[in-house]
């Protein structure tokens, strides 16, 4: 099997980047969500990329303006009736995901692979809303999708050796590194990443430092690029309480207890830099 076409569904941030890495690598893309204006969203947010890589010189107009010609917006899901590959990059919600994949399932062709794009989500109850769950699989990119270069790969327990290996060889087409992981809450990314930024927020819950006393600390001393307190509000406070409570209710451990603050934050519609306000305030 070869993959030509594909569909993302959820022109959002990550969609729409998902949609521009596969057109520069010259796929043929349809980019879907509920409404118009979504997805007009998603086209500027890749012409805006497309033009900055112009202007730097990084790519020629014509080569920029290949990448857009190769990009089909969309508003019917029906439209997935010719792809080769589902990505799915919708909100993170299971039963919004379940829903939608069981919609999939019903107009993709046969041969299709179905990827979610999920950030702590378990493929293999995704997977369960389907009848070709051997032929579904996580594909999760990090944000912000053209730059990054890691892409993990969740098998669900369904999922068959050779959607695998396409599915990791599909990835290097894209310029990015496949990592294989195993279907549990979080995967590697946010088991790892999510409790640090708890932790910060404990720290700074507890009067133990300052935001950014915190992140020069992480910055500093660990040679990380961004704070920790700085990527949560990049992130959105939401979405890491989100991801905590998955972990938490996944494994039933309080460790990974959401700390009392982040929920605080998020009631209050404080989410960080989407919001203007999270641990810093922005313009």
């Amino acid at each position: 099997m070869q993959i030509k076409n594909v569909m993302v569904v959820g022109a959002g941030q990550m969609g729409a980047g998902i949609a521009q890495v596969f057109a520069q690598a010259e796929y043929n893309v349809i980019l879907h969500d509920l409404k118009e204006e979504f997805v007009q969203k998603g086209m500027d947010y890749i012409s805006k990329n497309m033009n900055r890589q112009v202007e730097k010189e990084r790519m020629t107009r014509e080569a920029a303006d290949a990448v857009i010609g190769r990009l089909k917006p969309s508003t019917d899901l029906n439209n997935a009736a010719n792809v080769d590959l589902v990505v799915e990059a919708v909100v993170e919600n299971l039963d919004i995901k379940a829903k939608l994949f069981t919609h999939l399932d019903d107009i993709a062709p046969d041969h299709a692979i179905l990827a979610t794009n999920t950030s702590s989500l378990p493929i293999t109850e995704i997977a369960a809303a389907t009848n070709r769950p051997e032929r579904v699989i996580g594909m999760h990119f990090m944000n912000p999708v053209p730059v990054m270069k890691l892409v993990e790969i969740i098998r669900g327990l369904a999922t068959t050796d050779e959607i695998y290996q396409l599915i990791e060889e599909t990835t290097k087409t894209l310029k990015k590194t496949p990592v294989e992981v195993n279907d549990f809450p979080g995967f590697v990314s946010n088991r790892i990443l999510m409790p640090m930024i708890n932790e910060a927020i404990y720290t700074v819950y507890e009067g133990v430092a300052e935001p950014e006393a915190i992140d020069e600390v992480m910055k500093l001393g660990m040679n990380h690029p961004m704070g920790p307190l700085t990527l949560a509000d990049f992130i959105g406070l939401d979405t890491c309480l989100f991801i905590m409570e998955t972990l938490h209710e996944g494994f039933g451990d309080d460790k990974y207890r959401p700390c009392p603050l982040l929920r605080k934050y998020v009631k209050a519609g404080w989410l960080g830099k989407k919001a203007g306000r999270g641990f810093y305030q922005y313009n």
